[in-house]
Parts: C-alpha cells; structure tokens; sequence
C-alpha cells in the first residue's frame, strides 16, 4: 500500500463555523471525515477547541499523523501552557490493520485509566488495504474493528474517524462505504475552487456512498 503524503495544515482555518458537533467541542456518536489526502491529518484542527474546554481526548493513529510539535504551537496561540494540554491527551499508535483492530477492542479498558470524552481514529479503513495482508484476513480484522465500534455507542464518548481510504484505488475500499453506513455524521473535506480554503461538507452516510479518486 502506498504510503499517504504528508501535507502541511492550510493556514486558512474555516472549521469554525461548521455544524459539525465535534468541530464545535460537542463530541457525540460517530463522526466520519474523508475527502482529501491530508485528512487523517486534520485531526489537529479539532483539538483545541475540545481541549480548551476541558475535554480529555484519547487518539488511536494508525495513520502516524500526531503531532506534538503542533499541538504545543496550537497551546501557544490559545496562551495555554502546552503541558496542559498533553495532560488531556492520550496517544495509542497502530502500525498494521490487526494492531488496530486491537486498540479499537480495548477502549473500554483504556477508558479505565483515562476518562476520555473524545476518541480519534486515524486511518481507517486505510490501514486494512495493505497488500502484503492477505484480503480474507483484513476483511475479518475490519469486521472486528466495525463491531468495537458498535460496542461503543452505549458509552459517553464522541467518536472522529478521519480517512483517506477514498483516494486508494483497491476494491477493498468498499469497506469505507461499511464504515459510512455505520456513522452518525459524515463529513468530507474540500477546498474551495474560488479562495482554496478548505471547508466541510455534510453528507450522508450509507452504502450508497459514491467514492472517486485513485492512487
């Protein structure tokens, strides 16, 4: 599987307006966002204003996107101490599909040790297109990791998926149209044609999702 380009934050920063619950620090059921490459990056855009608030978030990366360096720059601009903000995150990394899966299946217990109102997901479904994993055995891990996060819904906890898996061109993509079928709110990230800024669009969840790019 390629590996996904990393690509620097937009200056412009236009997610302040969106109705999008967990832009605005109100985190509840499950939120999907696609659209662009750098979307498993994103993520950052939503930390302060969730963390400024006082909520505790805990990240699953699976697309090794967290960034300390940033998050400190973003504590600095909100004229908060940057360990403050650390102290209200919690960062699990997933190298492969089957680690993740793993991570997913342990959040009741990560819970435990750390109340978060907030769960980050990054890279999925990507990480299950990896050729060198046998298709059977991704297609079990991704059912697994779906039923992880159906085994969350009864819990306060406001769950963000932030995705790249529309930009691979692999059949195994389908399973980004299982993961929006399952979300409450979908979310696609686009730049503006007229002032390049990056903006939210609301969309509906389901298998009839219509996908396009390729890789």
């Amino acid at each position: 599987m390629a590996a996904p380009v990393a690509l620097p934050l937009p200056a412009n920063r236009p997610l302040a307006a969106t109705p999008c619950a967990f832009a605005q620090g109100k985190p509840s059921g499950l939120a999907v966002f696609y659209g662009r490459p750098e979307t498993p990056r994103l993520f950052h855009y939503f930390l302060p204003r969730l963390l400024a608030e006082g909520k505790q978030v805990l990240c699953l990366d699976g697309a090794n996107r967290f960034d300390p360096l940033l998050i400190a720059r973003l504590a600095r601009q909100r004229g908060i101490e940057t360990a403050e903000f650390n102290r209200r995150i919690r960062v699990a990394r997933a190298f492969t599909c089957f680690q993740l899966t793993e991570l997913l299946a342990r959040v009741p217990r990560l819970l435990e040790k750390f109340a978060a109102d907030a769960l980050i997901v990054t890279a999925l479904p990507d990480l299950y297109f990896d050729e060198d994993v046998r298709e059977r055995d991704a297609g079990v891990a991704f059912r697994h990791a779906l039923d992880a996060l159906r085994a969350l819904r009864p819990l306060p906890l406001g769950v963000a998926v932030f995705s790249d898996a529309t930009s691979f061109e692999t059949p195994r993509r389908a399973m980004f149209g299982q993961l929006a079928a399952q979300a409450t709110e979908l979310w696609r990230f686009a730049l503006d044609k007229e002032g390049g800024k990056l903006r939210l669009i609301g969309e509906q969840g389901g298998n009839g999702l219509q996908v396009t790019g390729s890789r």
